[in-house]
């Protein structure tokens, strides 16, 4: 019972030293907080100056961890987000030039302003957390965690993500605008020194690593398993669905929920557990047909009837 207490305590501080900042949005704050939990990567999409790359810069000054920013343009290499091999003239040796995703919590900002070509050079490290540079192969520190923000595709300049980049995301989670109460907050908290600037450090990256052990242990049983098969079933037999969930996107989906259960202080996980993850971890993951692109049918209300049509397993 003291370490069930003493981690609802650890994620409770690190929820509040990002609500100092991000005000309103207690729900995109625990979606993060899952993803950190169970090591998965989170696609943050919205209109520009919603508190996207604010959000991501609360959360890694509320860690104690190495952190990196990459600003996506159009003239970002691939080299500069992995790293590259140069010449040393005065050793005559060759040295390593790590790139800036040898942190431990990397902010890829406005991810869809920069070329395919430099998109998916975060494949290899959000799925296998290692690089590649010149051959050899380099781990990346741990605990790892890339947080991506991206511009709607319909703005100018920006590059649709393909499939498989956005399948290494865990979730894809809109900001939203706030309520006008909720904006008055925010004028009124930046009437002086900016918010993010009073946010510490209030965990280490060894919290990290023994949170994510902890998830681990969360009990996920062969119904709600089942129940997340059928979900997954269900898209890839849709006939308004090109492209339903792969097994990795059913793995996201147990891995989400069970993280949704450890944020609720239990340690087994139930169907709603599994149904508060749907949206955000299985939406970006589904192609619609031309027919439905064309009519304006969204991933999300697709997913809702999908989760209406199955029965809800007992879990005792």
């Amino acid at each position: 019972m003291a370490r069930e207490e003493e981690i609802m305590d650890l994620l409770t501080k690190i929820r509040d030293n990002i609500a100092k900042v991000i005000v309103g949005k207690n729900d995109v704050i625990e979606m993060v907080l899952a993803a950190l939990v169970c090591g998965g990567h989170v696609l943050i999409e919205d209109v520009p100056g919603v508190g996207k790359t604010t959000l991501v810069t609360a959360l890694a000054r509320s860690l104690n961890c190495s952190f990196q920013r990459i600003q996506f343009t159009p003239d970002v290499l691939p080299s500069d987000v992995t790293g590259y091999v140069s010449f040393n003239i005065k050793t005559g040796e060759r040295e390593v030039n790590p790139g800036a995703v040898m942190s431990q919590i990397v902010l890829a900002d406005e991810i869809n302003r920069t070329s395919p070509k430099t998109q998916s050079s975060l494949l290899e490290v959000m799925q296998e957390g290692q690089v590649t540079i010149d051959g050899r192969t380099y781990p990346v520190p741990q605990p790892f965690m890339v947080l991506a923000t991206q511009n709607p595709v319909e703005q100018v300049g920006t590059y649709p993500l393909p499939e498989a980049q956005l399948d290494r995301f865990l979730m894809r989670i809109p900001m939203g605008y706030p309520d006008r109460k909720q904006e008055i907050e925010i004028l009124a908290k930046n009437k002086g020194l900016r918010p993010i600037e009073t946010v510490e450090p209030v965990a280490s990256g060894k919290d990290i690593l023994s949170l994510r052990e902890e998830h681990g242990r969360i009990i996920c049983a062969e119904p709600v398993m089942e129940y997340i098969v059928l979900i997954s079933e269900a898209t890839r037999k849709d006939k308004r669905i090109a492209l339903g969930v792969s097994p990795r996107g059913s793995l996201a989906l147990m891995n989400a929920a069970m993280a949704h259960a450890m944020l609720r202080g239990r340690g087994f996980t139930l169907p709603d557990d599994v149904q508060a993850m749907v949206k955000p971890v299985l939406a970006h993951r589904l192609v619609l047909n031309a027919k439905s692109n064309l009519t304006g049918e969204a991933p999300e209300s697709i997913l809702d009837e999908i989760i209406r049509s199955i029965r809800v397993p007992a879990v005792t």
